[in-house]
């Protein structure tokens, strides 16, 4: 990943989505050679100089202070995920800020026996940890039936955007795929502005982009977002459908992992589905030890 090419893709495509008339600026009419506004309009707004301003658009990210990328991020009205992201991206292209160091392959990752005893008591709620590639690192029993689709290929760590773009079942699962799509990759975008040198993740992002041509067109949009609350619309092939709202919470003991609990509204079909869920689930485990359903435990051992 060239993060001088992510800085000036990241900012170009920011401000070309807002107009002068959305920025506060004045339109004299007239056609403009460029969609959204001009750099010398960016630099304007963030009180700047344009010579600083197109020198860090084309990926200098040599000293930029964080009063800087204040600045642009007020000017291209930039949400808390997007400035997290540019602080990122310039950070990573500034070779006087931290040595470059690429990281290889990692250890399959693992919660502590204490978190996985917890998950074990939410039986009511699906639980799923992920770490920020989107891997599978442990579920609770419901959790793993929630999401069977995704576990039924043989190869480990799961991947929700591995199983989202590459597997044919997942746009009959997800009920809203192209909006789970755009997630995912808006997901992956931010963990790659915050780590540079994680090869597992360059390797899963080039794997994507080669196979799946819905995946190079989102990557291109340059979306990030945080997760922290939303909803999931899924078609489960044993109860059918659900509408599921999740939580996500880091796990501060765990650093780099995230705890997803789903629940439905109580008295609705999918709280019933839900129920109906756990029961399979039990059922399927007693009947055939897991090999429908990953039995409860570390994703990698289910």
């Amino acid at each position: 990943m060239d993060r001088r090419d992510d800085i000036r893709e990241f900012l170009t495509s920011r401000r070309a989505r807002l107009t002068p008339a959305e920025a506060g600026l004045p339109d004299f009419g007239g056609r403009r050679r460029v969609k959204g506004l001009r750099r010398e309009e960016v630099a304007l707004l963030a009180g700047m100089s344009t010579e600083y301003y197109v020198r860090l658009e084309r990926g200098n990210g040599t000293g930029v202070s964080e009063a800087v990328l204040d600045g642009i991020s007020r000017a291209l009205q930039l949400d808390e995920a997007e400035h997290a992201h540019l602080y990122a991206l310039v950070k990573a292209a500034d070779p006087g800020a931290h040595p470059a160091r690429r990281r290889g392959p990692s250890r399959p990752q693992q919660v502590r026996p204490a978190v996985q005893q917890l998950i074990d008591t939410m039986r009511d709620v699906p639980v799923y940890v992920q770490n920020g590639r989107l891997d599978a690192v442990a579920t609770n029993r419901l959790g793993a039936a929630l999401f069977s689709e995704m576990f039924v290929l043989p190869q480990r760590p799961v991947n929700a955007a591995r199983f989202t773009f590459l597997d044919p079942r997942a746009p009959t699962f997800y009920r809203d795929w192209p909006g789970n799509a755009r997630q995912i990759v808006a997901l992956l975008r931010a963990v790659a502005g915050r780590a540079p040198h994680d090869r597992v993740l360059s390797d899963l992002v080039g794997e994507l982009a080669t196979r799946s041509e819905a995946f190079r067109t989102l990557w291109a949009s340059h979306d990030v977002r945080v997760h922290r609350t939303g909803t999931k619309q899924v078609h489960h092939p044993v109860v059918g459908d659900l509408d599921l709202t999740f939580e996500a919470l880091d796990l501060t003991s765990e650093p780099g992992l995230q705890l997803l609990a789903f629940t439905a509204a109580p008295g609705s079909a999918s709280r019933d589905g839900l129920q109906l869920l756990a029961t399979w689930a039990a059922t399927a485990r007693l009947e055939s030890e897991g090999a429908a359903v990953p039995a409860a435990g570390t994703a990698d051992e289910a």
